[in-house]
């Protein structure tokens, strides 16, 4: 029962607590991943839409320089006036508002034809990487240079689309190019939700930085080979990852993947305070409420553990009051009968003796009507105190019968040894020299009769009693202040040698 073990509910308690705590990890585990994965989603989302503006875009304008390429390769066309051979050569997608001028450019890298103007505008690019690119292999296809400035300013950066002009041999005919503006990329990525600490960028896969969100103009045409990021992007096609960003140190979950058919690299990224800032505030809401309700429910199992203990002390108390007498301290009559029953029933099985006591105060009428019933009380807690101290074996029982009469159940022992305890405690009693005049001894003494059964001897409880009543009846008449045998001559008694006078009612004269 729980009101025997209250430590089992402080245990039970605990337990609860940790199971509530444990299943409160779980969810916030849960809780936790679940917000990384509608991270990894929406950066995923991201990716794949900027990558299908860019991509989309950079087909147009490759197209463009297509159309360049093969208006050039058409009879005649030299021939036209210039503003029809300029609507052959450059169509309407050149105007894009991005788009910047677009040259032809012949074998020495000077223009032969600008989109902006006729006639053209006289420079060379023979210096530029994108005309390098070209004339040194015919294999580049498109070509996306590293960013520059027309104007040597930080807000006209541009990068160059460029293709080869073949000859019908197949020889370096020149370059088609044109620029882009990178404040497309710029609107494009500023467009994108990606927290306040998300970033995204597009680079070349040369890890030469193209355009970055947040946007810093000193970032743009760095060049990021070497670090642990740029590693991992030029690994595979796409993917993601927990990393740190070599320009800023912030970590973020990544995803990148490279542009299909073009040199390029983007990777999308959300902070990883951004992606936990909401899980964050809600685990601490919860581990707030958890928290408490732990607290409060160890607190509740601890108080009402103490209620139970103290309801146990008073059912123990109470159950102590029951058995015991509240003078004496010693066994009532009800828990003494409960414990001969037991013994006499193990003496029965066992074969082995079984003695009682029976000791009475001599002459306590008399003391009480001297002394006063305070007084006769003390006496009768030193009588207890006699025998408790000469009855100490862990089967002995002594107990107060009634009255001034107490009786010593002693198990396993036989007559002369329980006459011999007896005696002990007559001396004991006698040793304490409570003044009582009334006495033939001038003191406080007892009488004790002692009854043993063994075998076919006293064959039931009442006959031990009652063997053990008569001896003490006879120790009463002759003379008190003695111990007698049950089954013995009336001599064979123990007493202090004075001579005494036998009491006309033994039974009744105390």
């Amino acid at each position: 029962m729980v009101t025997r073990r209250p430590n089992n509910v402080i245990a039970i308690s605990v337990l609860l607590a940790g199971a509530i705590l444990a299943i409160a990890v779980s969810l916030l585990a849960q809780m936790r991943e679940d917000a990384l994965r509608r991270a990894q989603d929406s950066v995923g989302n991201i990716s794949l839409l900027v990558q299908r503006d860019v991509s989309r875009n950079l087909e147009i304008y490759d197209l463009s320089l297509r159309a360049a390429i093969d208006g050039l390769k058409q009879p005649g066309v030299l021939d036209l006036p210039p503003e029809i051979r300029q609507m052959v050569l450059f169509d309407g997608s050149i105007s894009a508002k991005d788009m910047g001028s677009v040259f032809v450019l012949d074998e020495n890298g000077n223009v032969r034809f600008d989109s902006r103007a006729w006639p053209p505008r006289a420079s060379n690019h023979a210096d530029r990487d994108y005309f390098k690119a070209q004339r040194a292999s015919p294999d580049v296809g498109l070509y996306i240079s590293h960013p520059f400035s027309p104007s040597g300013t930080d807000d006209d950066l541009r990068i160059a689309l460029s293709r080869r002009i073949a000859r019908p041999d197949g020889s370096f005919g020149g370059v088609v190019v044109g620029t882009l503006r990178l404040t497309y990329f710029h609107r494009l990525f500023d467009g994108m939700k990606l927290g306040p600490s998300g970033s995204m960028a597009l680079m070349l896969s040369d890890g030469t930085m193209l355009m970055r969100r947040p946007y810093d103009s000193k970032t743009i045409g760095i060049n990021l080979t070497g670090t642990a990021n740029f590693s991992r992007f030029i690994k595979g096609p796409s993917g993601d990852f927990f990393g740190t960003a070599a320009i800023d140190r912030v970590e973020r979950w990544y995803a990148f993947r490279h542009i299909d058919g073009f040199p390029l690299i983007l990777d999308v990224a959300l902070s990883t305070r951004d992606i936990y800032v909401e899980w964050r505030r809600r685990a601490w809401i919860i581990g707030m409420l958890i928290g408490a309700l732990d607290v409060t429910i160890i607190a509740l199992a601890i108080l009402f553990s103490r209620q139970l203990r103290l309801r146990r002390a008073a059912e123990e108390e109470l159950r102590e009051l029951a058995r015991t007498d509240g003078l004496t301290g010693l066994n009532n009559r009800r828990t003494f009968e409960q414990h001969a029953n037991d013994e006499w029933r193990r003496a029965q099985r066992t074969g082995r003796p079984l003695s009682l006591l029976l000791i009475d105060v001599d002459n306590f009428k008399g003391f009480n009507d001297l002394y006063g019933h305070s007084a006769g009380d003390e006496a009768l807690i030193g009588v207890a105190r006699c025998i408790a101290q000469n009855a100490r074996r862990p089967g002995d029982t002594a107990a107060r019968f009634g009255g001034e009469e107490f009786a010593v159940l002693l198990p396993d022992t036989d007559a002369t040894g329980a006459q011999r305890i007896a005696e002990q405690i007559r001396a004991a009693v006698q040793a304490l020299q409570c003044r009582h005049v009334a006495s033939t001894h001038h003191v406080l003494t007892v009488s004790a009769g002692v009854a043993t059964a063994q075998g076919a001897a006293l064959a039931t409880s009442r006959a031990l009693v009652d063997a053990a009543d008569e001896a003490l009846y006879r120790a009463k008449d002759a003379g008190r202040n003695r111990v007698m045998l049950y089954g013995a001559p009336t001599d064979h008694s123990s007493r202090d040698g004075a001579a005494v006078t036998p009491d006309p009612d033994p039974r009744r004269a105390n």
